[in-house]
């Protein structure tokens, strides 16, 4: 794994967007995973690796998470800004045709790149999100990003990730030490806080919470999709992954029992389901 980085532009100037990047297999297609609302591309380590053998895989960190840099401005952590900077990624990794895997927001950014006419994407996982996503689930979220916790020491820090995130699944105490380990950064007092900038959550508070409606977007996709959601989730509820696979790019579901949002994608049975369907 290589970690790299490029220039982005946003409204107010340009950031750096970090990266990591397993080569892969001399001319490999290149597959492109984007994580969720407060995570960061590391989530992706046990499936780029395992998925290596086969692609170019190429985990971003999105500005305000993990190396990227933090954002002056929180009106700019938007899915304009994601859509840009996932655009400049594709220009730099110079290739005309994609894969895609989307957790949550890295799903929804698929989504709206998915719908665009000439898009690159060739086949696309969208991970435990859909064109609606419920009021209920949204206001969850907001009671916990945009916090700015201090831990003691990092083992303090998993404890609180393990209660935070327990819908991921049961993973292994050496997955959640990796998640633990790349979730977070030192404060100057010595503490230990999470690894994004407290600012992505101002908007959970700028007003009322409502439902997202992306139907109209959801329904322009023609490429090949695949949809993996927690039994439990409730940001994809099982009404709604049952329409996706009626409506636009009538993509096929594949649903884990005893998880919740988000399927981690660290398991191997959960592996195994994205790459049969990236094989095609």
């Amino acid at each position: 794994m290589i970690e790299r980085s490029l220039s982005a532009i946003g409204p107010h100037g340009f950031h750096r967007l970090a990266y990591c990047e397993w080569p892969g297999p001399k001319g490999a297609p290149t597959l492109v995973c984007v994580h969720g609302l407060t995570r960061n591309s590391r989530d992706f380590d046990i499936l780029a690796q395992s998925l290596s053998a086969r692609y170019r895989v190429v985990c971003p960190d999105m500005p305000g998470r993990g190396r990227s840099e933090w954002l002056n401005f929180s009106d700019d952590y938007s899915y304009a800004t994601y859509l840009a900077d996932c655009m400049a990624l594709i220009a730099r990794l110079d290739v005309e045709r994609i894969d895609w895997v989307g957790t949550s927001m890295g799903g929804l950014i698929g989504m709206l790149l998915a719908a665009l006419p000439g898009t690159p994407i060739r086949r696309m996982v969208i991970n435990d999100v859909g064109p609606f996503v419920p009021k209920a689930g949204l206001e969850r979220i907001g009671q916990y990003v945009g916090l700015d916790p201090s831990f003691t020491d990092l083992v303090a820090l998993e404890k609180a990730l393990r209660a935070a995130f327990a819908p991921f699944g049961p993973l292994t105490d050496g997955q959640w030490h990796h998640m633990a380990f790349h979730s977070s950064r030192l404060k100057p007092d010595g503490s230990y806080g999470i690894n994004y900038d407290p600012k992505i959550g101002d908007a959970f508070k700028k007003g009322p919470i409502a439902d997202v409606d992306l139907w109209l977007q959801w329904n322009a996709i023609k490429c090949p999709v695949l949809v993996t959601r927690g039994a439990q989730s409730d940001i994809l509820r099982a009404e709604d992954a049952q329409l996706m696979t009626q409506r636009g790019p009538r993509a096929q579901l594949v649903e884990f029992e005893g998880i919740g949002h988000a399927p981690a994608l660290m398991v191997e049975e959960q592996i195994a389901v994205v790459r049969d369907f990236l094989r095609g």
